[in-house]
């Protein structure tokens, strides 16, 4: 069939046809055509919506990420032809059955994925699959390395090359920002691929974005790496394990994260960029995604079954994770108690300690350090001042000011703190609560908006304190903010609610407390 092209500005991969020319191929919503172009020779196949009203007959829409591949012209005429069926749906299909996938039935899948060849619908059965019907550890390993076949590889000339990792769900851990410079100074090499948000506040990518660009190719990213001795990225812009980021997009209204599905995605990530040891942080609490120390030593020995398969030496902390790690929760806050502790303030202990057992982890795998001494190595190298010395290189590598300063950064212009109403102590924090507060007011989106908290488990408060302050860029979404955080009531009190937050407030820019 030959069809007129029309141009549709949605930014997608996909094709829009009428009703009538869909019947006449044979063709319903979600079969896939071939589109071929006489002019370029191109082609391209891709799946089909249809409608009766937004295109005529006779023509044919093509979207924005399909026509990059085509480089059609609107009102040029293209052949038009059913597609075969992708025999990844076949594999798919048999892994929801609940059988064992190969490793090449399994690096055909991640092919489709990304190169765009599947679905979100049908990326999304094999999510479902694999959640239903746990992958085994072969089939993980077969998952990370299709993930890292099919994207692009950083290879270093010196080594050994290092990497952590984070599996999430602890609010306010920003550690990467004082670990990488850490491992840096002490002359290793660090290319940090790191995650924007998905249900947090700031992923490390969002919170590095305040202080220098985060999206680069990896041609790039290694030769910042080699220049600097470490950088802190959006792993998203960079093509390092692209199926990976479908995926994740895919599993997010779900809120799925499968065991073997999540070990490949981390471990992909590593090993493309040529990494020979990692250490992982595993935070624990019934807040976060793993709930017990049971869970987290299994957790563990699963990452470090899959770097022997891979060659890379892992170690595994399971970290305290029912509290934040610091006060500060959104982009700039985060960016200026990391910023603080890198300077030489000796506080938030939580976040230095944690960042030095982290990074002395690493340092002892890499045979910087003698086993059990690496995180008093990490801390020398903090309060040196070499550390800031790094960060502020690695900020000026990838295009940011090197003068910036914890003094210079500013949270949200409006603001409200929350005090205590009563004398006692908190006795629970919900960490889910505080992240939703977070991102009602605004983060990571919006730079200056987030939360910090003054008082953790344990704190003894008197009448009138400060437990939280809420920052928003915007006066409405801090209003909005106060409205969630009594009904969520993230902080108690001997069993009591801190604060009620009145009906009746008096809004005024600029910040309720310092926090310098």
């Amino acid at each position: 069939m030959r069809l007129t092209v029309r141009l549709v500005d949605i930014a997608a991969r996909g094709v829009l046809l009428h009703h009538n020319d869909a019947k006449s191929l044979g063709v319903l919503t979600g079969d896939r055509i071939v589109i071929s172009s006489p002019g370029s020779g191109r082609a391209v196949a891709d799946y089909v919506e249809t409608t009766s009203t937004l295109i005529d007959q006779g023509r044919i829409g093509i979207y924005h990420h399909t026509n990059e591949q085509l480089s059609l012209t609107e009102s040029e005429i293209v052949e038009v032809r059913v597609a075969d069926r992708p025999v990844s749906l076949d594999y798919v299909k048999k892994k929801m059955d609940g059988e064992k996938l190969t490793r090449e039935e399994i690096r055909t899948i991640v092919a489709d994925i990304a190169q765009d060849t599947l679905s979100p619908s049908e990326i999304t059965a094999f999510i479902v699959s694999a959640y239903i019907h746990n992958l085994d550890m072969d089939e993980i390993e077969s998952l990370t390395r299709a993930m890292v076949e099919t994207g692009d590889q950083l290879s270093f000339h010196t080594g050994p090359i290092v990497d952590k990792h984070s599996i999430g769900g602890v609010p306010g851990n920003k550690i990467s920002l004082i670990v990488v410079p850490i491992i840096a100074a002490s002359g290793l090499l660090i290319p940090k691929t790191s995650s924007r948000a998905i249900t947090g506040a700031g992923g490390t990518a969002d919170l590095m974005e305040v202080l220098a660009p985060v999206e680069f190719d990896a041609s790039k990213v290694q030769e910042m790496t080699t220049k600097a001795g470490g950088v802190i990225v959006w792993g998203g812009a960079t093509n390092i394990a692209p199926a990976d980021d479908k995926i994740i997009i895919q599993e997010y209204p779900f809120k799925i994260d499968q065991i073997g599905q999540m070990i490949a995605s981390v471990m992909a990530k590593k090993f493309a960029v040529g990494a020979d040891v990692v250490a992982i942080d595993i935070p624990v609490g019934k807040y976060c995604k793993v709930k017990t120390t049971e869970e987290g030593r299994k957790l563990a020995r699963q990452f470090i079954d899959l770097g022997e398969r891979l060659n890379m030496r892992v170690e595994c902390a399971l970290t305290y994770g029912d509290a934040p790690v610091g006060g500060a929760i959104g982009p700039k806050l985060e960016i200026k108690e990391a910023l603080s502790v890198l300077e030489g303030n000796d506080s938030p202990r939580s976040l230095i300690q944690k960042s030095c057992v982290i990074a002395g982890i690493a340092l002892e795998l890499a045979g910087k350090a003698n086993r059990g001494e690496g995180a008093s190595l990490a801390m020398d190298i903090l309060k040196s001042g070499k550390a800031l010395k790094k960060f502020l290189e690695i900020i000026e590598v990838q295009g940011g000011d090197p003068g910036i300063t914890s003094e210079k950064i500013s949270p949200g212009d409006y603001s409200f703190t929350v005090n205590a109403d009563t004398n006692g102590y908190v006795i629970d924090l919900n960490n889910h609560s505080l992240i939703t507060i977070a991102r009602t007011a605004g983060a990571p989106a919006d730079h200056g908006a987030g939360l910090y908290l003054y008082a953790k488990h344990g704190t003894s408060l008197s009448k009138g304190e400060p437990i939280f302050t809420i920052y928003a860029d915007r006066k409405w979404r801090l209003e909005k903010a106060i409205e969630v955080a009594r009904r969520l009531r993230p902080v108690m009190v001997e069993g009591m609610l801190i604060d009620r937050v009145p009906h009746v407030r008096e809004w005024t820019p600029g910040r309720s407390r310092s926090l310098d």
